[in-house]
């Protein structure tokens, strides 16, 4: 079992402050406006997603878009949760094979499909998990929901585009031997503590590229205008991973959250099949 990391930091430590957050973060002037219900016949059309990963209070209303849409679309069998490896712990490509505890409960991890994705440059490896938080902030919000759900977690410390698009080939080869329905989502925040200004200008530059699906030209225009996005390795491996139509749902910063000099940018997306 991977106890809580963040909990009481990134996110309340209790489901009772969680349930009483989650709802505030759906319903922010930067949130989607709605709290939705678990469509439990959904159509299931959206197979990908890209969410922030910051502390709730900054991160969560852009966040619960895709929460938002997820829910009404209906949940899939499992999901795959990538994310960056902030701390340098551990090997390359990490997957974990220990539940994750949060204040909701235990979320299982999904083994039969972990197993089909820890092969060649993915490792199983705990130690890289232990205190990251870019995956861990996404299962509550999942859980509020639904509490039994599984996942597959994997930190990614390399995320150079021949590695990440690697990754992404795994991941979608074993979703679909495993023949089930997967969500596969990336976890990244954009440009880090720059003003508001050229947070909005060089995060639609990335925007672009990844609505256009063009994980080459988001690589470039990170080196090019030197984009501080954190987690660029995931979402070149989600887009790989899936196939569908990417939409962006929302984009703003934390200084449109709190007045601030220097912000950081988030945005969420999701990916429906074609």
């Amino acid at each position: 079992m991977r106890p809580a990391a963040v909990a009481g930091q990134f996110y309340p430590a209790t489901a009772e402050e969680l349930n009483s957050l989650i709802p505030d973060l759906f319903l922010h002037p930067l949130g989607p406006g709605r709290i939705p219900s678990l469509n439990r016949d959904g159509e299931r059309k959206i197979e990908g997603g890209i969410v922030p990963h910051a502390g709730y209070i900054f991160s969560g209303p852009v966040a619960a878009h895709f929460y938002a849409a997820l829910a009404e679309d209906g949940y899939p069998d499992s999901f795959v949760i990538l994310g960056p490896n902030h701390y340098g712990l551990g090997s390359g490509i990490s997957l974990s094979m220990e539940d994750f505890q949060t204040p909701y409960g235990v979320v299982r991890i999904d083994r039969d499909l972990a197993r089909g994705i820890a092969r060649e440059i993915v490792d199983i490896d705990e130690s890289s998990h232990r205190y990251e938080h870019s995956i861990e902030v996404q299962l509550p919000f999942l859980q509020f929901f639904k509490r039994d759900i599984k996942f597959v977690p994997i930190a990614m410390l390399i995320q150079e585009e021949e590695i990440a698009r690697e990754v992404g080939k795994i991941v979608r080869e074993a979703i679909e031997a495993s023949g089930k329905d997967v969500v596969v989502i990336a976890s990244t925040d954009f440009s880090h503590y720059v003003p508001k200004k050229k947070a909005y200008k060089n995060d639609a530059l990335a925007i672009e590229r990844i609505v256009n699906r063009d994980i080459s030209g988001l690589y470039r225009v990170i080196y090019r205008y030197r984009i501080t996005m954190c987690g660029y390795g995931p979402v070149a491996a989600m887009l790989t991973a899936t196939r569908g139509d990417v939409e962006i749902l929302k984009y703003a910063t934390s200084g449109d959250v709190h007045p601030m000099d220097d912000v950081v940018g988030y945005a969420s997306f999701k990916v429906v099949r074609r």
